[in-house]
């Protein structure tokens, strides 16, 4: 787990200045346990999309990360392939959370009503440097394939409820199309204009629906492939 934290700190190292070295990760025994500390941790359960309530196995804060130890997210994982190796990058997912929200120059610095506001609108945005830490990755599929197969179309960008399952999929495309350096760009701000605004203009102000089609095949190509 640390040698996973150490890779993930060197990687965002050539994207973002800032340097999160000093974090204290807390490992819980237990779902319990993490709940007990993390009292939020239960509500974001209720309002995550069930295929992917599995994989909120920790809680990115202040400077503390707060997640399963290695035993119980082993417990935790399913018979689906990928599973295992989902919950696996927790820490790196958690640990890219804490850099892109210290490294966004218009998230409120205070938390607070205005900073948790932010962190629910742009939460697509604030969970996606997935790509930019350990690439395009296979084990994601088979929870996306679920996530397309029950329930209605997600939303684009996603949603609060698809935020953690479909982090990575908008910065991921763009990263394929405008580069890495670009999606690490576009990550450090809000647009005033909000999130059909910032996407409009990442993709070269392309047409919004042009943009969403090519997400939603990216989304189909993926868990075909799952």
């Amino acid at each position: 787990m640390l040698h996973l934290l150490e890779l993930a700190r060197r990687d965002l190292a050539d994207y973002f200045p800032i340097d999160l070295a000093g974090l204290t990760v807390v490992l819980h025994p237990s779902t319990a346990s993490l709940w007990a500390a993390r009292p939020l941790l239960p509500v974001a359960w209720v309002t995550t999309t069930p295929a992917a309530r599995r994989y909120l196995a920790g809680w990115a804060g202040g400077g503390e990360l707060h997640l399963l130890a290695p035993a119980a997210l082993d417990r935790r994982a399913s018979n689906v392939h990928g599973s295992r190796e989902m919950l696996e990058l927790t820490p790196v997912a958690l640990y890219a959370r804490r850099v892109i929200a210290e490294s966004n120059h218009d998230l409120p610095r205070r938390l607070g009503p205005g900073r948790i506001a932010a962190e629910l609108r742009w939460a697509w945005l604030i969970e996606g440097l997935r790509p930019l830490v350990f690439g395009p990755d296979g084990a994601f599929r088979p929870a996306i394939a679920r996530r397309l197969r029950d329930g209605p179309a997600p939303s684009f960008p996603p949603g609060v409820r698809d935020a953690l399952l479909l982090w990575g999929t908008v910065i991921d495309l763009l990263a394929r199309e405008q580069g890495e350096e670009e999606a690490a760009r576009f990550a450090c701000r809000l647009h005033p204009g909000g999130s059909r605004a910032a996407l409009t203009t990442a993709f070269d102000n392309r047409p919004f629906h042009h943009t969403e089609g090519a997400w939603r095949s990216h989304l189909s190509r993926m868990a075909s492939s799952g």
